[in-house]
């Protein structure tokens, strides 16, 4: 399975461990985490992951600034958006950004891996 690299943005700790733990049990590698969107940034520019998974609402930098600076560092990258419910204003400002999908908190593992394997192909 090709494109397999994944990086989990989001500034609560136990949000990283619960999808990371939901990714590795299928077979992903989980390559880097970031807490807010500047290090999403960094850590991408660093890592080149296949998929990177990002919370909307973060300190700092938020997902949506970084999806759009990811994307001036790779027009064609991958890009799932997290939100919590009633956010959908804010995925679609992110869907528009250039995210390609978006899962919706708490998560469900199922619908996670789909999103994944649907992005990935």
């Amino acid at each position: 399975m090709a494109g397999k690299n994944i990086l989990i943005v989001d500034d609560a700790a136990f949000m990283r461990m619960m999808i990371k733990d939901i990714l590795t049990k299928n077979g992903y590698d989980v390559v880097g985490e970031a807490e807010n969107g500047a290090k999403a940034v960094e850590k991408y520019t660093e890592l080149k992951p296949d998929l990177v998974i990002m919370d909307i609402t973060m300190p700092e930098m938020d997902g949506i600034e970084a999806v759009k600076n990811i994307k001036k560092i790779k027009n064609d990258a991958n890009i799932i958006m997290c939100s919590a419910m009633g956010q959908q204003a804010m995925v679609i400002e992110a869907i528009q950004a250039g995210a390609k999908d978006f899962i919706v908190k708490p998560f469900q593992a199922d619908r996670v891996i789909e999103a994944v394997s649907k992005v990935l192909g």
